[in-house]
C-alpha cells in the first residue's frame, strides 16, 4: 500500500485520540467518565460542564477532525484519498482514542468537521436535517441518527462530489448507528434524556 495514505491515516488517528471533552473536564476537576453516559464527547461534556463548554468541546472537535483534512486538501491537491484518509484516521480516533484506553466519543462532531471539508454544500444539507431533527425531538441521539442517513443521501445526490468521499460518508454514516447503540437501545425503552429542561 502506498506509504503516503499509510501515514495519512495513522496522522489523522493520532489528532482525531485527542480527547478535548476529557482535558477541559480535567481542567474543571471533573472525571467525564463518572458523569452521566461516560461518554468522552461534546453532549457528555455539556451535561458535567454546562452547555458553553459542551458546545465549546462539540467545534473543538469539528475542528480536529476538519483541520487536517484541510491541510490534506491543500498538500495533495490531486489526490483526494489523502484527505479522506486523514477524515478517516480522525474520526476514527475519536471514537477509539490510543490515549485513553481506546474508549471516546461517538464521532458525530468530528465526522462533520471531516465531511465539511471535504464537500461542504452536500454536509450542510445533512447538517439542517440533523438540527430539524435535534429541535423537534429535543434529543442529540435522534439528530444524530438522522445525520448517519443524511450525510450519504446527500454525497450520493450532490453533484460533484468525488466517489471516495461518497463511500466515506456511507460507511462513517453508518457506522453511527454502531456508536449510538446505547442510545438505540434508550429511544426503544423511551428512556433517552432530553436535552430541555423539565419543567
Amino acid at each position: 500500500m502506498n506509504t503516503t495514505y499509510i501515514l495519512s491515516a495513522v496522522s489523522g488517528y493520532l489528532i482525531g485520540s485527542i480527547s478535548f471533552a476529557l482535558l477541559l473536564a480535567k481542567l474543571k476537576g471533573v472525571n467525564l467518565r463518572e458523569v452521566g453516559s461516560g461518554n468522552l464527547g461534546a453532549t457528555n461534556a455539556g451535561r458535567a460542564l454546562g452547555k458553553k463548554l459542551g458546545v465549546v468541546v462539540y467545534w473543538l472537535d469539528m475542528l480536529k477532525g476538519a483541520m487536517p483534512v484541510l491541510a490534506a486538501k491543500l498538500i495533495f491537491a490531486d489526490d483526494i484519498n489523502v484527505a479522506v484518509l486523514v477524515g478517516a484516521g480522525a474520526y476514527l480516533g475519536h471514537i477509539l482514542p490510543l490515549y485513553f484506553k481506546f474508549s471516546g466519543g461517538k464521532g458525530v462532531a468530528t465526522l462533520s468537521g471531516v465531511l465539511l471539508i471535504l464537500a461542504p454544500l452536500p454536509t450542510l444539507i445533512a447538517g439542517v436535517a440533523f438540527f430539524g431533527l435535534v429541535s423537534i425531538s429535543g434529543m442529540m441521539s435522534v439528530g444524530s441518527l438522522v445525520l448517519g442517513v443524511a450525510l450519504p443521501l446527500s454525497m450520493f445526490n450532490y453533484p460533484g462530489v468525488e466517489d471516495p468521499v461518497k463511500y466515506f460518508s456511507l460507511f462513517a454514516g453508518l457506522f453511527l448507528y454502531i456508536t449510538h447503540r446505547s442510545n438505540i437501545m434508550r429511544l426503544l425503552r423511551g428512556e433517552e434524556p432530553s436535552l430541555r429542561k423539565k419543567k
